[in-house]
């Protein structure tokens, strides 16, 4: 089912449209994504949406500042942030590794090349200055560290984190200061802003372009920490492309993933890297241009997006107008997932691939509804119950007026009362 399908059932829940348009976006996207999706959810019962959010991650860092795309007087790059949503056990760390497995090969490569030539200079007492660290990925490092490694790696950084609940409860923290400065670097990034670090003892720097990417997971639980002083006023959670569980596998397979479709996956996303790398060395970018049919179908989406933010509730309203920022970042990775097999990334940009990022665009719109509905909803009796035991302790309350009160049994109450 397309987007415009679904935009004309009545009153579907937004997960069952979610997995509509996962299903719909899977079909349409080239055999070597589509089929590892496929077979990793049989074989390895990784959930098709995380996988697909992971991939996507790969490919924007893949890409970085090396590709773009004007249109109607702006300049887009390819990096987002993605979050993907689940329970524990829900198989989202195992997602987040196999899609990102090339960039940590190229990683560890660039690492060990790295400490060979700190070795050589080292031996022949000469300086390390010109000894850059290639990398792609930073999985722990503090924020100092995180601007610093981008200065050194330009044309992108990725920012990979297994549990953001403990970088989201710093960035809300007013007494943190590294939790307003990631906040500020994820903000300014987004839209690819400068870096600007000065300091006293050391070498100041600068980045005049910044892009980093996010990919981290969040248990449900802790869909209220998004939401907490300073993330939700800063826009900070509107940046963000959030996947919920939608699809479950409970049958276990004797196969893997076939080493064809592993091979496949790999040689894609490393041709991109490949051909990035030799735009990045001639210090350029690459412009992609979109074909007639697709710059109208641009226009209409955009228009259409600013005419439905009227009617929206204020934080969807939030929401959709990163929508008009995000469509475009998702049409060049769209265009550059669809040309990587063979590195055709100099072909204009063509309708078909529009709607498929107008498809992806809709798809994580849904997921945050589905997120919002979290935030609204969902409370946690148990930890009500134990809060309110504590407040009814402190005012001398007796277990019986509990019981009374909220219907519970004696015995239920007084397990907590004595926790």
């Amino acid at each position: 089912m397309s987007y415009k399908e679904i935009e004309s059932v009545i009153e579907p829940s937004n997960k069952t449209l979610a997995l509509e348009l996962l299903e719909s976006i899977i079909s349409e996207l080239p055999s070597e994504i589509s089929q590892i999706i496929e077979e990793s959810f049989t074989h390895k019962r990784i959930p098709k949406e995380y996988l697909f959010s992971s991939i996507l991650f790969a490919y924007c860092n893949a890409s970085g500042l090396a590709f773009k795309i004007k249109h109607r007087g702006f300049t887009n790059h390819s990096n987002l942030y993605f979050a993907i949503i689940g329970n524990r056990g829900d198989i989202k760390s195992p997602a987040m590794s196999l899609a990102t497995e090339p960039l940590n090969s190229y990683d560890n490569n660039a690492y060990d090349n790295y400490m060979r030539e700190k070795k050589t200079l080292e031996s022949n007492s000469m300086s390390e200055e010109q000894n850059t660290r290639k990398q792609l990925l930073i999985q722990n490092a503090t924020i100092e560290a995180a601007m610093y490694t981008h200065c050194k790696n330009p044309y992108s950084i990725g920012i990979y984190i297994d549990e953001l609940s403990f970088l989201i409860e710093k960035m809300a923290s007013k007494n943190s200061n590294d939790g307003k400065d990631w906040r500020t670097f994820f903000l300014q990034g987004n839209t690819n802003q400068h870096i600007d670090i000065g300091r006293k003892t050391t070498e100041s720097y600068r980045l005049k372009k910044s892009c980093p990417s996010l990919l981290g997971s969040l248990q449900t639980q802790f869909i209220n920490k998004l939401f907490a002083d300073g993330n939700l006023e800063s826009g900070f959670i509107d940046r963000i492309l959030y996947t919920t569980k939608l699809t479950n596998n409970n049958k276990l397979s004797r196969n893997k993933v076939s080493n064809e479709v592993l091979i496949n996956y790999n040689k894609a996303l490393n041709n991109l890297l490949k051909y990035r790398r030799a735009i990045e060395d001639e210090n350029t970018s690459l412009e992609i241009l979109l074909n007639k049919d697709a710059d109208e179908l641009m226009y209409n989406y955009i228009q259409k997006l600013i005419d439905k933010e009227l009617i929206l509730p204020e934080q969807e309203k939030e929401y959709n107008s990163k929508m008009q920022i995000n469509i475009y970042k998702l049409v060049l990775i769209t265009h550059l997932v669809k040309n990587s097999k063979n590195q055709n990334y100099q072909s204009k940009i063509t309708k078909e691939s529009v709607e498929l990022a107008i498809s992806m665009n809709e798809f994580y719109f849904l997921n945050f509804k589905t997120i919002l509905s979290h935030k609204a909803t969902k409370i946690n009796e148990k930890h009500f119950l134990q809060e309110l035991i504590k407040r009814a302790k402190k005012n001398k309350a007796t277990q019986t007026d509990i019981t009374k009160i909220f219907g519970l049994s004696k015995g239920y109450v007084s397990k907590l009362w004595n926790r």
